[in-house]
Order: C-alpha cells, then structure tokens, then sequence
C-alpha cells in the first residue's frame, strides 16, 4: 500500500485527488496538508511513500517546501503537481530534487501512472516535456526573483507597490499589522531591496500590477 502526503491548499483539489487514489488499489492518501508548514511538519511523522506538491502554497512557495523536504527526506519522491505551465517550473522544480512535474489537467491515467513512477525509483517527465526538452524549446529554469515570493507574499508587494498603507493591508487581508510587517520585510529580502519605492519600480518593470 503507497502511503500518499497531499499538500494543496485548494480542499476541493484534495477532495477529488484523494478520492480518486483510494478507489485505486494498492494507494492510500494518508494525510493531506493546506500549507507549506503543514507539508513540513506532517513529512517528519511518517515514512511516506511520495509527497504530491504543489507550487502556489500561501504561506510557501512551494520550490522552497521542495527543497526543505529534500534535506529532511532525501529519499522521499516529490511529484509536483501544479497549475502551471511544464514549460515554466518543470526545469527548476527538477533542480530544486523532484522527482516528476506533473499539470492540474492531466488524465487519472496520467496522475496513476506518475506515482507509480516516482514511487519505483524512477523520474516522471510527461511525453509532451520530453519532447520540448530534446528540442531545446523549455526554459532554462532561470525565474525572476518574485517567482520565490508565497502567493500571500505576492499580495503583499503589489499592494505595497499600491502605496496601500500596512493597516489597510492587513485590513484586506484580514492580518494584523506586525505579520504584515514580517511579510514586507520577506519581501524585501527576497528581492534584495530596501524601500517601498524600489517595490513599486521592480512591480512596474515587470508587468507585476
């Protein structure tokens, strides 16, 4: 029986995906996390046989959940399992130690049939990835430093490249004022700046509002 940890903060994701591995046999969906902490804190109370991950968590990015895993559990296979494009976070989820990228729209075949990939040591990559990577035509896995931001991080710099105040932040995001404070500092620190300013110029230059 594959013991199967869920991390995905969408519950109407986890209800569909949990119900379809258990009716599978020989699957079990042990356990199901919403965060990125949750994920961390659930892979240290059990010896699972894979993590299914995806990348937009609220609290982590989910490269950053992937990395984490790997120096607790090295061994442990780490199927991504994301909205976005294989072209744009296949090749730095790889990087980062997945061991297969698989999209929110493949079939139930596919999804079976990259578990029991990982699951038996081997690497997922779906044909059509495998294709555009003997053609060169897949991203070389360089990403802008605000694809390491949290979605909940994300919310945070465009609002402050607003000029939204931290209390009204918080007010729209139901936070209080310091853990908005502690997000902008996150902020900032990821993308090697110091002001609110600086903020708004790299949000403007990337098409980000």
């Amino acid at each position: 029986m594959l013991k199967i940890l869920l991390a995905d903060d969408h519950a109407v994701v986890r209800g569909g995906i949990r119900k379809f591995l258990e009716a599978t046999p020989d699957i079990e969906v042990v356990a199901e996390a919403a965060t990125g902490e949750e994920a961390l804190s659930l892979i240290r109370k059990c010896d699972w046989d894979v993590m299914l991950l995806d990348i937009s968590l609220p609290d982590l990015n989910g490269l950053e959940v992937l990395k984490r895993v790997k120096r607790e559990r090295p061994a442990l296979p780490v199927l991504i399992f994301s909205m976005y494009p294989e072209d744009d976070f296949a090749v730095p989820a790889f990087d980062a130690g997945a061991s297969g990228y698989l999209s929110k729209d493949s079939t139930p075949g596919q999804i079976l049939s990259a578990i029991q990939t990982v699951a038996n040591g081997a690497s997922y990559v779906s044909q059509a990835l495998t294709e555009r990577l003997l053609a060169g035509t897949v991203s070389s896995g360089k990403r802008l430093p605000h694809e390491a931001l949290s979605r909940r991080e994300m919310e945070v710099l465009l609002m402050l490249s607003q000029g939204v105040s931290l209390t009204r932040i918080g007010e729209q995001l139901y936070l209080s004022v310091k853990t908005v404070s502690t997000y902008r500092g996150r902020v900032l620190e990821k993308l090697g700046m110091q002001s609110n300013a600086e903020l708004t110029r790299y949000v403007l230059e990337n098409k980000l509002g």
